[in-house]
This record gives C-alpha cells, structure tokens and sequence, in this order.
C-alpha cells in the first residue's frame, strides 16, 4: 500500500505503508524526499523486512515512533534501534508497562521476533516531533490502552492513529487498562476537531479520512453519538 501527502502542502515527504506480523500491523515508512531521512511508525515485526524496504528506496533511518506498546506495534522498535543507532520515540509513559511485556507476549501469539523496549523519550499531549525540518503534532489518545498516542502532520493532512479508530470500527477496549468511554471521548476531542479531511493510517486495513467516519463510521459517526 503506497501513499504520500497532499504534494501541494506537503511536497518533501514520502510514505510506504508495510503490513507486518500475522496481524497484518500497518508499519508506516516516512522520509524526506530532500534528505532521504526516515523514520519507521510502529514498525511492529519482521525487522529484516522493513530495513530491507528503507534500503530499496535508499532512506536512512533516523527514528521509530510508537503510537502505543502493544506487540505489534512496537515488537521491531529494539531491533530497529539495535541495527540503526536511531532513537525510540513514544509513546505516552503510561504504556511502559505494555513495552515490557513485548517478549512474554511475543511467546503467546507466536510473534518470535519481538523485543521488549524503553523509549529514548516519551511522548505528551501536544508535543511535536520533526523529520527534516517538518513538524509533526502529538495527542495523547487513551482508551485503546493507555498511554497512547497519536501523530499526525498537519500541513500534510495525515494522521498515524494506531489503533483509535479504523475504517468503520474502534479500537478494542476489553484488553487490560482499555475504557471504551475514553477511547470514544479520544476520538471525539481529539481528533474530529482535526478537520474531516485529515486522511489516517490506521494500525490495521485501510486509510480513511475522519469525515468519512463521522459520516458512517457505526461506533463514532455523528448520527450515533449525536453530535455535529
């Protein structure tokens, strides 16, 4: 799956969206088309996989962001680390606990690969990261889990939102520390007042735009929640 943002406002970025791990995890790679610098979001597994993509479109990895610490999201970030000298960035400290448990879970859903992980730096509400001279925004969305977080650029009109929201579903929120209510008021305060054409890449299936899901998204559109 292949995507890059709006070449209008957004002209310096690429991105590549790899799916990873049997649960078919979207790892997002993006780079400066100036730079060729990169960074992976949830690089969840199949590390020789993702460097291999870097190294076909000769980007150097300069960082992987997490948008939250379950396996396959964050189950490559040690490794990427190891081979890249790059820093791990996020998520939100309240997910820590999810990072130590990457190898213990790993064993239980036969995900070999994954690494337990500490973060060079946490991420808050409303902190910014920068890939080659762009800013990216942060906010802390919990209810999938959490302490997690989403990243999105808003020149370029994209959002990486973990596993908050899908085309046409939530997030999960019957694993350990969820609340549905959070999650829901995430959604809501958070991310709607991003605007409705702000695309996203989920953490599993395919893009969206946060118009399209407050239109007919069954969980969250604004019909269902009664809302504007």
């Amino acid at each position: 799956m292949t995507t890059s943002p709006d070449p209008q406002s957004a002209p310096k970025l690429d991105i590549r969206i790899i799916p990873v791990t049997p649960l078919q995890q979207n790892t997002s790679l993006i780079w400066s088309r100036e730079t060729m610098e990169g960074v992976f979001v949830d690089p969840g597994g199949e590390t020789d996989r993702l460097m291999a993509a870097a190294e076909q479109f000769g980007v150097k990895i300069v960082g992987v962001w997490l948008t939250h610490g379950h396996l396959d999201h964050a189950g490559a970030a040690e490794a990427v680390r190891e081979r890249t000298g790059c820093p791990v960035i996020g998520p939100h400290r309240d997910d820590q606990w999810l990072l130590d448990e990457i190898e213990a879970q790993g064993a239980k859903y036969g995900i070999a690969d994954g690494k337990n992980v500490t973060p060079d730096r946490y991420l808050e509400d409303g902190d910014t990261l920068e890939l080659a001279g762009e800013t990216f925004h942060v906010a802390h969305c919990p209810g999938h889990t959490p302490g997690h977080v989403v990243i999105y650029h808003q020149a370029g009109q994209l959002a990486f939102v973990g596993d908050v929201l899908f085309r046409g579903s939530v997030g999960r929120t019957d694993f350990p520390r969820g609340n549905h209510q959070q999650l829901i008021d995430s959604i809501t305060q958070k991310l709607w007042p991003l605007g409705p054409h702000m695309r996203f890449v989920p953490g599993h299936g395919p893009m969206s735009t946060f118009g399209q899901e407050r239109q007919d998204n069954p969980f969250v559109a604004d019909q269902v929640l009664g809302t504007t």
